[in-house]
């Protein structure tokens, strides 16, 4: 199975954004994950009359189809909380590329199929220049070979293995989890009464 990411490159340089930046607490009072695209970067997007704010790269043409963002030094730092990749992902965003991300979000993006592939510094402000072409430069993502393309340029990128296989499976830790529901069964039986536990319906 092979899989590539390619899309509208939006470049966002700012260093340690955090999760409040990417999702602001007052959108965290949803029971349910619908409606978080629009809480996603808003105190950059809008402004307190909840105009969209001009000067900012996700609100200018091309960057508006922009489904891919290469970012800024420790990007997703901050909080736990999984709506910011949620929102990103609502939002269209299916790609993130930097130097290095924070180890939660990192992992709550393996989860929601939002790709965080890791450059060194160097590619990453090659990319950054790259994606600031304002006729909409377009940037290939290929997770089987950790290859990123824009233009004529290939850099390579960092992913853990774990992550990449998710991320080609479109899996996460529950799928992954009930391939094994046979065994998981046959060990329940194999459990006495006082100590068997219903994992698996």
């Amino acid at each position: 199975m092979t899989k590539t990411i390619k899309g509208i490159a939006a470049p966002l340089p700012l260093a340690n954004v955090d999760t409040d930046v990417i999702m602001p607490k007052r959108f965290l009072i949803t029971i349910t994950r619908e409606g978080l695209a629009d809480g996603t970067f808003a105190d950059l997007r809008f402004d307190n009359a909840g105009q969209h704010r001009p000067e900012f790269t996700l609100n200018q043409a091309p960057w508006t189809k922009a489904t891919i963002l290469v970012v800024g030094d420790n990007f997703g730092c901050g909080s736990s909380r999984e709506h910011a990749v949620w929102g990103m992902r609502q939002l269209g965003i299916s790609a993130c590329i930097g130097t290095g991300f924070a180890g939660i979000f990192y992992d709550n993006a393996r989860k929601n199929g939002l790709a965080l592939p890791v450059v060194s510094p160097a590619a990453r402000d090659a990319l950054l220049q790259f994606a600031s072409n304002p006729s909409g430069a377009e940037i290939s993502i290929d997770l089987n070979s950790r290859t990123i393309t824009a233009g004529e340029t290939s850099v390579p990128f960092e992913m853990d293995d774990a992550t990449r296989t998710s991320l080609i499976r479109g899996r996460d830790d529950t799928l992954d989890s009930l391939e094994y529901a046979g065994a998981i069964r046959d060990f329940e039986a194999g459990l006495s009464d006082g100590m068997r536990i219903s994992v698996i319906k």
